[in-house]
């Protein structure tokens, strides 16, 4: 696979010249549901996923990027039961004939791995395939299926700004990207009105029937259960297993695109799903493994991969809201890379992080030096020094830590690099 040169143009050409010649599998796949936002996509995933799963029906998910292993990119839909990542020689098979289909033009991993997903996906029955965008979605390599049962746009805020522009309406413009003429489109929660504006009229002037956040479906907590409400009822269902308030709204997106996507959702599929949904790498405990006898006795840690300011948000609410149930000291350690805006993410914890060590991401060419990542912490209102590993930030925090004292909560975080590295480490990848 050969990477294109930096700054190479943004197209469609490539991947569809690829899928052409193996005989444009992205033309035979199930109900299509197509998921792009800058946070959120990845959980509104699983929420799919679930309640899919929980109606028996075989789901094939595309998501990206891995977190530890390639092949977490393609889960693999059952039929009556829960989906399983695609085995490697399935795998390497299919990587195999998109490479001879290529012929050595240029072309970009991501590129590769997309048309790997449709001819894997096009060759194993199932009744959904849920498809993730990668970045954007104007000119993302997902955006070649022309008619998806259901595009979902999940929460916009600033990411990618060399790529999708500098303001939350020019970034909304290429995630509207992934809209198609007539074709359903449910929008989730959203921070910015400009944002919303132009999903809105972009989604009028496609005619796609179209559903708000907050206007046609919602979500919302009540003595400790989830309320989802639209014109065709309520449903009084558990918390959902992710944790979070961001959660409710995401999994609110879910049901909604679930059902305009044409497939009948009952209260005990949503019950289930709320139960069963699983999404690694996203404020995730960590309750075993090789990493916590580096820790103080009795700390949680968590690890969560998102890595802007919005996320930054979420994060940090949740973590506030954890500091409710149970005081304890927060700790952050992050590593982040250099396409990010680490001020703005480090600024929702200036409140209520104790202390920031920053750390190298293993493996990353693109990383921000922990040295200057702790000064965008300092600048944040934050007390930061950089640390040599996570390991070693947990060793330091170890030091720190006074046995009478109570025991700190640890988020390891900034990076979906980072997740995965530390998943590894950790010897808990996803399942």
């Amino acid at each position: 696979m050969t990477l294109h040169p930096k700054g190479f143009d943004m197209s469609l050409d490539r991947v569809l010249r690829v899928l052409d010649v193996l005989g444009n599998p992205h033309l035979k796949l199930p109900k299509v549901i197509h998921v792009a936002g800058t946070n959120g996509k990845g959980s509104v995933t699983a929420f799919c996923r679930a309640l899919l799963e929980a109606g028996g029906h075989a789901v094939h998910v595309h998501t990206s990027p891995h977190l530890v292993n390639w092949h977490e990119r393609y889960r693999i839909g059952v039929k009556g039961g829960q989906g399983e990542f695609v085995d490697d020689a399935v795998f390497a098979d299919a990587l195999r004939r998109v490479g001879e289909a290529n012929g050595g033009q240029h072309i970009t991993v991501f590129e590769i791995l997309t048309a790997v997903g449709f001819l894997i996906f096009s060759e194993i029955p199932a009744d959904a395939v849920i498809l993730e965008v990668g970045m954007g979605g104007r000119f993302d390599s997902t955006n070649v299926v022309p008619k998806p049962a259901v595009s979902i746009i999940m929460p916009i805020s600033l990411d990618h700004q060399a790529y999708l522009g500098d303001r939350v309406e020019l970034i909304a413009a290429e995630k509207a990207g992934i809209m198609k003429k007539g074709c359903p489109v449910v929008i989730g929660q959203q921070e910015y009105d400009a944002a919303l504006d132009v999903l809105i009229s972009t989604a009028d002037r496609l005619s796609c029937p179209l559903t708000v956040y907050g206007q046609d479906y919602s979500a919302h907590e009540e003595f400790g259960r989830l309320i989802y409400q639209d014109e065709f009822g309520l449903a009084d269902l558990p918390l959902p297993r992710l944790l979070g308030r961001h959660q409710f709204a995401n999994a609110a997106a879910a049901i909604r695109a679930v059902k305009e996507a044409g497939f009948a959702v009952t209260e005990a599929m949503m019950e289930e799903a709320m139960n069963t949904v699983e999404w690694s790498g996203r404020l995730q405990r960590l309750t075993e493994g090789e990493l916590l006898q580096y820790a103080p006795d009795g700390a949680e840690i968590w690890v969560d991969g998102g890595h802007n300011p919005g996320a930054g948000e979420v994060i940090a609410e949740a973590m506030a809201s954890f500091e409710e149930r149970q005081a304890r000291p927060l700790y952050l350690i992050t590593g982040m890379i250099n396409t990010k805006e680490p001020v703005g993410y480090f600024r929702a914890f200036a409140d209520i992080a104790e202390y920031v060590f920053t750390v190298p991401i293993r493996g990353s060419e693109s990383m921000i030096d922990p040295v200057i990542l702790a000064h965008s912490a300092f600048d944040a209102g934050l007390v930061a020094e950089p640390s040599l590993s996570v390991v070693e930030a947990l060793k330091e925090i170890s030091e720190r830590h006074m046995p009478e004292e109570v025991a700190p909560r640890i988020l390891i975080g900034g990076s979906l690099y980072l997740a995965g590295t530390v998943l590894e480490d950790n010897r808990t990848p996803p399942k």
